[in-house]
This record gives structure tokens, sequence and C-alpha cells, in this order.
């Protein structure tokens, strides 16, 4: 592959600033052969993917976590140049989407297409996720994630999550309408939709594939903390129990939520609400094989 032929997109400060020996040698062994453009603030990396995209360059790739991933996912989103194929290169925290596509089996096809879902505000504003989409409690563990500095993968979102039980443990109701069947009203701890297979580093999702044409979901009703407390080792290493009382799981193509309590919703990691801006619906939908995915 040519120079101008891939664009890797670096954060900086990916992996809690640990990435960066990793990077250095993804530098040294790809000189000449990729162009490296660094991002400097929030949002640049979308910035950067969508110039690229129009650019020339057949092949973007994320040098990051999640949260890069997932921003450079957008950019080419909005982009909409089909032929420029995305990548990532893992070094951060969780690297949950690198997980989910795979990229370093080497069964996994050198170039494919893959799904991704597509959340919708109230307002109209549109987010593109390639993992994972998370609100209630999930959305309060990516907040929590944020501040804690030293840990990384399933030991950062594990107290994260064990932070979030402790202090901000609530179950408002949620009407969701999953797909044609009949709307559901009911106490909601948690509600995750997935197209991968994990989120936080947690594997809520193990049977789902990138390009199955489905998205996966998961909803935890009114549980306890000692309920939620025991099944976290399951879901860092097997996911959520196959029957469990006020759990519900299964596959759907859209999704429309509307909650009785503002939303705190997160993307792969970043935010698409906070509480403050006082959200109470989303609409989800799943974009089926529009991403093309190249192995670098």
């Amino acid at each position: 592959m040519r120079g101008q032929d891939l664009c890797v997109i670096v954060n900086p400060a990916a992996g809690k600033q640990r990435g960066r020996e990793r990077l250095a040698q993804i530098k040294r062994a790809w000189t000449g052969h990729a162009v490296f453009q660094p991002t400097t603030h929030p949002g640049h990396a979308a910035e950067l993917a969508e110039r690229a995209a129009s650019q020339g360059f057949s092949v973007v790739a994320a040098a990051g976590g999640d949260g890069t991933a997932h921003e450079v996912l957008n950019g080419l989103m909005r982009a909409g140049n089909p032929d420029v194929a995305f990548s990532i290169i893992p070094i951060g925290s969780a690297n949950d989407y690198a997980y989910s596509l795979s990229l370093e089996n080497p069964e996994t096809p050198a170039l494919r297409r893959v799904d991704i879902g597509l959340a919708t505000t109230p307002a109209g504003r549109k987010v593109y996720f390639g993992c994972c989409l998370g609100m209630g409690l999930n959305g309060r563990v990516a907040y929590e994630s944020r501040r804690i500095r030293k840990l990384q993968g399933v030991f950062l979102y594990g107290l994260a999550a064990l932070r979030s039980i402790i202090h901000h443990f609530d179950a408002p109701a949620m009407t969701l309408l999953i797909d044609d069947e009949p709307a559901w009203t009911v106490p909601t701890l948690l509600f995750s939709v997935l197209a991968g297979k994990r989120e936080g580093g947690f594997l809520f999702a193990p049977q789902a594939e990138v390009d199955d044409g489905w998205l996966d979901f998961v909803h935890a009703g009114d549980l306890s903390r000692w309920e939620i407390l025991k099944l976290l080792p399951r879901l860092a290493t097997s996911g959520p129990p196959a029957n469990y009382p006020k759990v519900r799981q299964g596959r759907c193509r859209r999704v429309k939520v509307h909650s009785e309590a503002p939303l705190l919703a997160h993307a792969d990691g970043e935010f698409v609400c906070l509480p403050e801006e006082n959200m109470h619906a989303l609409e989800i939908e799943l974009l089926r094989g529009i991403l093309p995915v190249r192995v670098i």
C-alpha cells in the first residue's frame, strides 16, 4: 500500500498515554507507507477523516481507542464516499470495536463490508456507532470511566461500574418500541444496542457479528445492586445469562426509546446526550453492510 493510499489518524493520548511506544514502533515500520495525522482536540479525528476521504486516500485508519475509532467512523460516514475503507490500530483503553472486527485474526477477510448503527436525536442530529450504544447505567459507566486516570480495559470499566452502582443507581421508566413489536414500558436500569460484541470491555453480545445484518440488544430492569454485582464477572467473560429475571435480550434492526428521565447515552464511549441536555427520546437503526473495513 502506497503512502498516499493510507491515512492514519492518531490520538496521541490514547490508552491513558500508554499507546505512545506502540505508535512509535508503527511509525518506524510504516515510514513511506502511510501518512500520519495527529489529533489535537475533541472532534478533530472526525474532521481529519472527512477530509482524508475527499483527498484520495483509499483507507483511513484510527490509531487510538474506541473514541478515536468512533470519530473516524463518523467522519467517513459524513464524507459519504463508499469506496474509502476504514481500519483500526487499537492502542486505547478498551478497544471494543477492534475486538469485534477481529482485525488481528488471520481468518478475517482482508476487505469486507460491515453493519453500523445510527442514532438520531429529536433535533435531527445523527450519530453513527460501530460497536455499541448504551444508556442508563451503561451511560453512567462511560461517564465515570473518564474520571479514572491510571487503569485500562476491563479493570478501568469495572471500577467505573462499581462507582456507578454505588452512587448513581436507578431504573426510571422507559418505553421501548423494537421493530414491529408492541411498545413496552418498563423500569430500565440499562439498555444497550450493539453491532459488535463488547461494551466497556464487557461481553454484552457474545453472539453478535459485525456483518450479520442485526443489532443485538440487552435490557436490564429494576435489578438490585447485589444482582448486578453478581453478574459483573460473567459479563467480563461469557456475556449475560440466557434466562435471568428482569433481563431481556434479542435482536432487532430499529428501536425507538422514550425515557421518563433525561437520557445519559453513549455511542462507542462518546456521549450522544447528557442529562443536562434534557433529552428524553432517541431513535436507533441498523445500516446494513454500509462500511468497508480493511485489514492493514
